[in-house]
């Protein structure tokens, strides 16, 4: 049965850091893309980043050189090192993933990232 499933999220101090994982289970083959988006209360889900099969990867602009996404093809996982983290980072983070060019997105169940002062 296919699954996605990210963790790694929880409190973390702001300046702190986090690393969030996630494994995407029972697709054959290389996923496409990969990546992460966010939604905090009261707000639309946003893109953090993504990585492709070919290891492109894409921002968000608010990310600044703060966080850094990396996957490991052969196991279709994909990780987001999240360093010097803010209160506005706060959101539930979730895993996306696309097994090819011309797929629907596909979505973890989320994991939450609390920042605190």
């Amino acid at each position: 049965q296919a699954q996605i499933v990210e963790s790694g999220g929880g409190l973390v101090q702001a300046g702190g850091s986090l690393t969030l994982s996630c494994s995407a289970s029972g697709y054959a083959g290389t996923l496409d893309t990969m990546g992460w988006y966010r939604q905090a209360p009261g707000k639309q889900r946003e893109l953090v980043a993504t990585i492709s099969n070919r290891d492109t990867t894409n921002y968000a602009d608010f990310v600044q050189g703060r966080f850094s996404i990396g996957r490991h093809n052969a196991q279709n996982s994909v990780y987001l090192q999240m360093n010097s983290l803010r209160l506005e980072d706060t959101a539930v983070y979730y895993c996306y993933i696309r097994r090819h060019r011309f797929a629907v997105g596909l979505w973890g169940q989320g994991t939450q990232v609390t920042v605190s002062s």
